[in-house]
C-alpha cells in the first residue's frame, strides 16, 4: 500500500549473527494501525533496534543559512603587517580601514514555515510482505547496514543479490531515512542503481535528496539531484530549495556559484517561483564576501531582484541598498541604474540609509560627478553629523578626478578635525592624489605624518612617492625614500624595481647590480621580467656584454620577454651571433641530492603525487595557502628550486605575486620511486624506510611546508599515513634524541615537540630553514604571523605516545 515516507515507524528486531544466515521470523505485530512489540522483547534485548528521535513532518522549515567554515592550521599563518601583493593594481579606497562587505539589517532575515508538497514513497509494510524469510532478512538488513562502513555494507548487500529486489531495497532505504541514517540510505540507493532490476523511483530519489540536503551534505544531495535530471524529470521545488540552502551553508571555493546555478535552473527549468526567504538568503550570500569578489555577482543579484519584482513579493530595503552597493564597486559605474534604484526606493517610501549614501559617494568618486557627490554629502551630514571615514576618502577621489588636489587635501584635513583620527585608506588616497599631481613637498610631509602615526600598510604610499620622484627625475629624493622604506617595511618587489630602474637610468650600474643580486637571493623579493630587463638594459648600455648574455640566458630559462630599446636589442643580437655555435645535448632532468631531501620533506608535509592510469608517469603537485605569509615566501623558493621541473604555465611568471598557489611538475618517470614509496594506490603513505631518510634538511622542509608553531612556542608537524609509519618516525626521532608526542585527529597525525624539545628540534633544523622564515618559525621567538590556533591536547583522546607507540591502527590516509 502507499504510505508517506515519514509516518510513524516500528522497531525492527533481529536474531541474526552472520551475513549468510539471517533470521527466519519477523519480530513484531501490527494491530489497529499501530505497531506493538512482543511483550517479551525489552529494550535491553540484544536484538532490540532503537529509533533515533525524528520529526515526522514532511516539511522543511526555511531559514537564512550562515557559513561556519572552520579555520585550518595553515590559515593562521597570517602576516600582521604587509604581505606580498600586487601594488600596481592596489586600490587605496579598498584598503584596510574601509568596510568591504555590505551590512544587512537584522530584519532582513526571515523564517517561513509553509510546508512543501512532496510525493509519497510507495513502500509496503513489513507485515504485508508475504514470505516470512524475506521479512526476517529485511529486518536483519535494517538493523545491520547502518552500523557498517561503505565497503562492508556493499559486501553485505552483494551477498543478498540472489533474492533482493527493487521493493526490498526501497524498504531498507526508507527505514534508514526514518531513523535518520541518511548516509546509509544513500549507500543503499547507490547500490540499487547498479543492479539490473533497478527502476528509477522519483519519490524515493526526492525524499533522499531532501534528507541529505537538510543535513548539509550538498555533494550527495547534488548527485541525486543530477540523477533526477538525467532521468528526464524535473526535481521538486523542495529539492531545489534544500540544495541551494545546503550549498549556502557549506564552505568551499565554488559553492556560491553552484547555488546560483541551481537557483537559475529552479526558475528556468522548473518554472518555480522561489520563496521570499530563499531570494533573501541567496542575495545575502552574494554580498557576504569582500567587494572584490561580490562585484562579479552583479548580474545574479539583478536577476534575484527581477524575480522578486515579477513575483510580487515584498522587497526589503537592503535589496535596494545591496544592489547600489554592488553597482558602486563595478569598474565602470552605471549611474543611470543607480538613479533608477534610488527612485524606486523613493516611490516605495524607503528612506536612504547611511550605507546607501556612502555607496552613491563611491560611485560618484569613480564617475567624477562632483555635483551629485556634494548633494549626497549634504544628505549624509543630515543623517549623521560624523560620517564614516570612507565617505571622506570618496570625496577626495571626486576632486582628484577633476584635477583639484588642493580640495582633496582640504577634505583630508577636515576629516582629521571632524573625526579626530585618520584611516589608513585616507592616507593612501591623499598621498596617491598629491603624488600624481606632483605636489612634492605636500606628499612628503603627509608621508612623514603617516609613518609617525605608527600605522601599517605603508608600502602603497612609498610606491606612489617613489614613482613621483622618478617622474620628476629626482634620484636623490627617490633613494632617500627607498632607504627610509627599508627601515620600516618588509621587502617588496615593486619598490625594489622602482629603485633598480632609477639606478640604471642614472648609470649607477655597480649599485644596481648589487640590488639585483640582493633581490635574486632573497625569496621574499625575487626577480621578475621588469627587473631582468632593467639590469639587461644597464649591462648593454655600459658595454658589459658577458654579463648581459648571462642575464639573457636567465630570462630565456624563466621564459621572460626581452623588452629593451630597439638599438640595444640589435646590439644584443649581434653579441649573441658572435658566440661560438655549440650543439647542445638534450638536457636530462635529474634531481640533485639536496632536491631529493627537499622533496622527501615536502611529501611528509602533504605534497601530493598525481599518476597516470598505468602509474608509469608521475607529477608532483604543490598546494600553498594564499593566506599564509610563510607560504607566500616559501612558494617562491620552491618555484626556483624546481623551476626546470615545472610545467610551462607555472614557469611563465614575473613576480612572487604572480606565482600560483598550486604548482605541478611535468609528468616524469623519475618520480616513480617517490610515488611507490609515498603514494601507493593513489593515497598518502609513510614509507617503511622513512627512518633512514629523516635528515635535518628533510625535517626542516617538512616543518616549513606542513608544520606550525603554537602560541606557546611548541612545534607541530602534520603527517598522513598509517600508525605503523608514525611509529617508525617516532623511533627515528628518538634515535636522534628528539623527544615528541603524537596525537591522532581523524586521518591526520600531529607530532608535537613541546617545551625544551621544541628548542632542541629548532637547533637541528635551523641551518636549513630559509632566512626569511626563521623569525616566523623559531621556537620561542616572536609569534607574529605563524600561530597555530588549533588546540592539540596531547594528554587526551586518540593519543599515540612513546608508552603506547607499539600499537597498530588501520591506515588513516
Amino acid at each position: 500500500m502507499s504510505i508517506p515516507l515519514l509516518c510513524n515507524t516500528s522497531l525492527i528486531q533481529s536474531s541474526m549473527s552472520t551475513v549468510l544466515r539471517p533470521p527466519s521470523s519477523p519480530l513484531r505485530h501490527h494491530h489497529g494501525g499501530r505497531w506493538h512489540h512482543r511483550h517479551h522483547l525489552l529494550p535491553s534485548s540484544p536484538f532490540f533496534l532503537p529509533l533515533k528521535p525524528l520529526s515526522l513532518s514532511p516539511s522543511i522549515f526555511l531559514y537564512t543559512p550562515y557559513s561556519s567554515s572552520s579555520t585550518s592550521p595553515q590559515q593562521l599563518l597570517l602576516d600582521s603587517q604587509e604581505t606580498q601583493v600586487d601594488f600596481d593594481n592596489w586600490d587605496p579606497i579598498s584598503a584596510s580601514g574601509v568596510a568591504e562587505s555590505f551590512n544587512f539589517d537584522d530584519s532582513f532575515d526571515s523564517v517561513e514555515l509553509k510546508k512543501f508538497e512532496t510525493p509519497a514513497v510507495e513502500v509496503r509494510e513489513l507485515e504485508d510482505i508475504p514470505d516470512q524469510w524475506r521479512r526476517a532478512r529485511l529486518a536483519w538488513l535494517c538493523k545491520e547496514l547502518p552500523a557498517h562502513t561503505t565497503p562492508t555494507m556493499v559486501r553485505i548487500l552483494n551477498a543478498q543479490k540472489k533474492w533482493i529486489r527493487q521493493e526490498d531495497g526501497t524498504f531498507v532505504a526508507v527505514h534508514c531515512m526514518r531513523i535518520r541514517e541518511n548516509e546509509a540510505a544513500f549507500r543503499v540507493y547507490k547500490w540499487m542503481m547498479q543492479q539490473h532490476w533497478f527502476r528509477f523511483d522519483f519519490s524515493l530519489a526526492t525524499k533522499l535528496a531532501d534528507y541529505l540536503g537538510k543535513e548539509r551534505k550538498h555533494l550527495k544531495c547534488r548527485e541525486i539531484f543530477d540523477d533526477i535530471i538525467n532521468q528526464g524529470r524535473v526535481p521538486c521545488e523542495s529539492t531545489f530549495h534544500i540544495l541551494i540552502i545546503a550549498y549556502l551553508s557549506s564552505s568551499g571555493p565554488s559553492v556560491l556559484d553552484e547555488a546560483c546555478n541551481i537557483y537559475n535552473r529552479m526558475v528556468h527549468l522548473g518554472g518555480y517561483k522561489p520563496r521570499l526567504n530563499l531570494h533573501n538568503s541567496l542575495f545575502k550570500a552574494l554580498l557576504g564576501k569582500a567587494s572584490s569578489e561580490s562585484k562579479h555577482f552583479l548580474k545574479q543579484a539583478e536577476f534575484i531582484y527581477q524575480n522578486l519584482t515579477s513575483s510580487g513579493l515584498e522587497i526589503h530595503r537592503d535589496i535596494f541598498g545591496g544592489l547600489i552597493w554592488l553597482h558602486s564597486y563595478q569598474d565602470v559605474v552605471f549611474m543611470e541604474r543607480i538613479a533608477a534604484l534610488r527612485a524606486e526606493m523613493w516611490s516605495r517610501g524607503i528612506k536612504e540609509s547611511k550605507e546607501v549614501l556612502v555607496s552613491v559617494l563611491r560611485a560618484c568618486s569613480k564617475d567624477g560627478n562632483v555635483e551629485e557627490a556634494e548633494r549626497t554629502w549634504s544628505k549624509l551630514l543630515s543623517i549623521d553629523g560624523s560620517p564614516p571615514s570612507q565617505a571622506f576618502v570618496y570625496r577626495m577621489e571626486v576632486y582628484a578626478k577633476i584635477g583639484e588636489p588642493t580640495k582633496s587635501l582640504k577634505v583630508f584635513r577636515r576629516m582629521q578635525e571632524q573625526l579626530g583620527s585618520t584611516s589608513v585608506a585616507a592616507y593612501h588616497k591623499i598621498i596617491k592624489v598629491l603624488s600624481k599631481h606632483q605636489k612634492l613637498d605636500l606628499a612628503d610631509s603627509i608621508m612623514s605624518e603617516f609613518i609617525n602615526s605608527g600605522m601599517k600598510q605603508l608600502v602603497p604610499s612609498f610606491i606612489d612617492l617613489m614613482r613621483m620622484y622618478s617622474v620628476a627625475g629626482l634620484h636623490e629624493k627617490l633613494e632617500s625614500t627607498f632607504l627610509r622604506y627599508r627601515e620600516v617595511c618588509h621587502p617588496n618587489l615593486t619598490v625594489f624595481n622602482i629603485y633598480l630602474d632609477s639606478l640604471v637610468n642614472t648609470g649607477n650600474l655597480s649599485l644596481a647590480e648589487e640590488i639585483f643580486h640582493e633581490m635574486r637571493g632573497n625569496v621574499a623579493i625575487g626577480v621578475d621580467s621588469r627587473a631582468c630587463n632593467s639590469i639587461l638594459r644597464g649591462y648593454m648600455t655600459s658595454g658589459e656584454y658577458v654579463k648581459a648574455v648571462k642575464i639573457y640566458n636567465l630570462m630565456r630559462q624563466k621564459k621572460y620577454y626581452v623588452e629593451i630599446e630597439s638599438s640595444l636589442m640589435e646590439r644584443l643580437d649581434y653579441v649573441l651571433s658572435l658566440r661560438e655555435k655549440v650543439v647542445e645535448e638534450p638536457i636530462r632532468l635529474k634531481l640533485t641530492p639536496e632536491q631529493r631531501e627537499v622533496l622527501t620533506g615536502l611529501l611528509l608535509g602533504g605534497v601530493q603525487i598525481r599518476s597516470d592510469g598505468e602509474r608509469r608517469l608521475h607529477a608532483i603537485h604543490y598546494e600553498f595557502n594564499e593566506e599564509s605569509r610563510i607560504h607566500s615566501i616559501f612558494k617562491r623558493h620552491i618555484h626556483d628550486e624546481f623551476h626546470k621541473w615545472l610545467g610551462s604555465h607555472d614557469t611563465m611568471v614575473d613576480s612572487t605575486a604572480d606565482i600560483p598557489n598550486s604548482l605541478t611538475t611535468i609528468s616524469h618517470s623519475y618520480f616513480t620511486f617517490y610515488a611507490d614509496q609515498f603514494w601507493p594506490n593513489g593515497r598518502p603513505c609513510i614509507p617503511k624506510l622513512i627512518h633512514r631518510w629523516l635528515s635535518p634538511r628533510v625535517l626542516a622542509y617538512w616543518y616549513m611546508y606542513g608544520g606550525y608553531r603554537t602560541s606557546s612556542s611548541d612545534i607541530l608537524l602534520r603527517v598522513k599515513g598509517s600508525s605503523e609509519g608514525v611509529v617508525s618516525i617516532l623511533k627515528a626521532l628518538k634515535a636522534k634524541s628528539l623527544d615528541c608526542r603524537v596525537k591522532k585527529r581523524g586521518r591526520v597525525f600531529w607530532i608535537g615537540f613541546l617545551g625544551d624539545n621544541a628548542t632542541f628540534f629548532w637547533k637541528v633544523v635551523e641551518p636549513f630553514i630559509l632566512n626569511e622564515l626563521k623569525e616566523l618559525l623559531k621556537a620561542g621567538g616572536d609569534s607574529n604571523g605563524s600561530l597555530e590556533t588549533q588546540c592539540i591536547n596531547f594528554d587526551s583522546g586518540s593519543e599515540t605516545d612513546e608508552k603506547n607507540s607499539e600499537s597498530s591502527d588501520a591506515d588513516t590516509s
